[in-house]
């Protein structure tokens, strides 16, 4: 029995030794690895700063270049847009980060100036066709988003919701939820004008969570109320221009 207890403790403190040896062996498997990646992405940094240099005027310039630049740089945690005494800022001048930053302060401008008529949710588009008039010369769609997130650090509420087929920014601290996201969806494909009639039959709400959503829209300015005959046609200043505005580019 001595013999046989003996065996066994030599064969576990074995089976010990070789977990131990296993687990040492991974673990320098996985420094290993974690270094390679780590020096795998020190070089793509390296190659991001030659192709910045090489294409310094076409990054600061083309607006759709920049873009794709930015994307090339979010894998690695690269943001050119952050430091201002950075390699980033040396190689495209100050201008690219104070861009984005500038584009924020106007859009900001141009949504302040427009609450009281829109209730603080204006459409990208009608934003990009007031600041390019403003600016005289066009301001990329793509850049608006940008400067928008620069916005949250304010607070506010700055944010770009998707309400159908149109991305609207809103610039009040006021809780959209998905029941006032459908009705202005709805808006959208009714000419931006709808009734609580509309709402109950197209969306399947009975009028008291119909009222409940307009009275919200109506307090904050985002919807007008027109009587007619005795029946409330609800406007939406947002969508109504968004669709203004595509009719008269097409």
């Amino acid at each position: 029995l001595n013999m046989a207890h003996r065996r066994r403790g030599v064969g576990v403190g074995r089976s010990g030794a070789a977990k131990k040896q296993f687990a040492k062996k991974a673990d320098e498997m996985k420094a290993t690895s974690l270094q390679s990646a780590l020096d795998t992405v020190e070089k793509l940094r390296v190659k991001l700063q030659d192709f910045a240099k090489h294409h310094q005027t076409e990054i600061q310039d083309d607006p759709a270049f920049r873009q794709q630049f930015l994307q090339m740089c979010a894998p690695l945690g690269v943001d050119p847009l952050m430091s201002t005494r950075s390699f980033w800022s040396k190689t495209l001048g100050v201008g690219m980060g104070d861009y984005y930053f500038e584009l924020a302060v106007k859009i900001a401008e141009v949504c302040f100036a427009t609450r009281s008529k829109n209730g603080g949710i204006i459409a990208v588009s009608e934003i990009q066709e007031i600041l390019s008039r403003k600016k005289k010369k066009p301001v990329h769609r793509g850049d608006i988003p940008i400067a928008v997130n620069k916005l949250k650090s304010l607070g506010g509420g700055f944010r770009i919701m998707e309400i159908g087929k149109t991305s609207m920014i809103v610039s009040v601290p006021t809780e959209l939820d998905s029941d006032h996201v459908q009705v202005f969806s709805l808006a959208e494909s009714g000419e931006g004008c709808i009734t609580t009639d509309d709402i109950a039959t197209q969306l399947g709400w009975n009028h008291e969570r119909a009222d409940r959503v307009m009275k919200l829209l109506l307090s904050e300015g985002m919807a007008w109320e027109d009587k007619y005959h005795g029946v409330s046609f609800y406007w939406f200043p947002s969508v109504w221009k968004e669709q203004r505005q595509a009719e008269l580019l097409s």
